[in-house]
């Protein structure tokens, strides 16, 4: 049975340089220069790493890049567990075989965040609309692409309406030490800072207030 991990037990493993984790899984990027090469590197990758139902990798195939994420999705858990360890430490070893170099900086993940007063009566339109469905283990709060390619929908609860602030924003993971960086970025081309809760978040704001978050895995386990 696959044991449940958190993401400071993943990073703490010297064999996982090449992964960072965003938000519920881990990813890693590999640069391969040509989509010909990435094709191979996939194929590679399918004939090393068996079908492991939850916990088997996904592949993104791109003209240059190849990347992989590892989640271990179940009817009661949606995380890491250290079959999604081993399963990095292997896909390591064949991008190295391959000699192919990890981009950690081009990783990132996008999730939207809907604050609602009452989640249950907007979570199906969303759900309708998107083709999306709740996540199993949490699905009162959360909405995800079943591809797991779009950006998840997390709905927050409000206490009472809140008109003076818009009522979506988007949450962009990105590994913990490329976050001051993002955020230095965001705040030179215009905008404020509105909250800073580093190294766990950032909440920035665009010129006319639209609100995003840069967020880490650092410090929530």
């Amino acid at each position: 049975m696959a044991t449940p991990i958190t993401a400071r037990a993943f990073h703490e493993d010297e064999t996982t340089q090449d992964w960072r984790v965003v938000g519920d899984g881990a990813c890693a990027v590999f640069r391969t220069g040509s989509f010909a090469d990435g094709a191979r590197l996939a194929q590679a990758l399918a004939a090393a790493v068996p079908d492991a139902g939850p916990h088997h990798p996904d592949v993104d195939l791109q003209r240059d890049t190849v990347t992989v994420r590892l989640i271990t999705v179940t009817d009661h858990y949606t995380g890491l567990t250290d079959r999604d360890l081993d399963l990095a430490r292997r896909i390591s070893a064949v991008a190295r075989e391959q000699g192919l170099a990890a981009e950690p900086a081009l990783v990132q993940t996008v999730q939207l965040t809907i604050d609602a007063l009452v989640s249950a009566d907007v979570m199906p339109f969303w759900a309708a609309v998107l083709g999306y469905e709740r996540r199993a283990d949490n699905p009162d709060e959360d909405l995800v692409d079943p591809r797991w390619r779009g950006a998840s929908i997390w709905f927050q609860d409000m206490d009472a309406p809140r008109p003076q602030r818009n009522r979506i924003h988007v949450d962009v993971w990105v590994p913990p030490e490329l976050a001051e960086e993002r955020v230095a970025a965001a705040l030179a081309a215009g905008g404020t800072l509105i909250r800073d809760k580093s190294p766990t978040w950032w909440t920035l704001a665009d010129a006319e207030g639209n609100e995003v978050d840069v967020a880490t895995v650092a410090g929530r386990d």
